[in-house]
């Protein structure tokens, strides 16, 4: 009887296993991709230097004069202060300091006043932090007109300082 009860639970095993679909061959799962790795996107931060950002005080770099004055006007002076922060902010930058007159008046008088006009400037710019070592001053007088024309309209543009930094 033993062997009968095992013969029956075999058979019925069989049966089982026959009822039962074969699994089918299944392709091989994929491993897993890994997702890309990428650096996280770091933006450079763009140091924009002061002097070519449009926006800032630094941009001016003319100072305008009436006849024969060789002052500059309190309107200009926080001009000439930023610049010389600016300059004693950044020991290694250099500026020259153009001097400029209209036609009028004789070549030496425009030479001497243009002199002065660059002069006053240097000094201001000292005054506020530039060393001398930065700064330089020459006149060209009446000889590099910014502005054609023999009218105040040019000549109120030819009578300035302009502020020349070194590259």
């Amino acid at each position: 009887m033993k062997k009968l009860v095992i013969s029956v639970v075999l058979v019925n095993l069989l049966a089982a296993c026959a009822s039962q679909k074969a699994p089918e061959a299944a392709a091989p799962t994929p491993a897993p991709v890994a997702a890309a790795v990428t650096a996280p996107v770091v933006e450079k931060a763009v140091v924009v230097d002061p002097l070519n950002d449009a926006t800032s005080i630094l941009a001016k770099r003319s100072v305008y004069y009436a006849l024969d004055v060789d002052a500059v006007a309190a309107a200009d002076q926080p001009v000439i202060a930023a610049h010389g922060k600016y300059l004693s902010e950044n020991p290694s930058r250099k500026v020259e300091l153009a001097g400029y007159a209209d036609e009028r008046g004789s070549t030496e008088y425009n030479l001497a006043l243009g002199q002065r006009r660059a002069d006053g400037v240097k000094k201001l710019l000292e005054l506020s932090g530039a060393k001398a070592a930065q700064v330089s001053a020459v006149s060209f007088g009446e000889e590099k007109p910014k502005a054609a024309g023999h009218d105040e309209a040019a000549w109120s543009q030819n009578r300035r300082s302009d502020l020349n930094y070194a590259k």
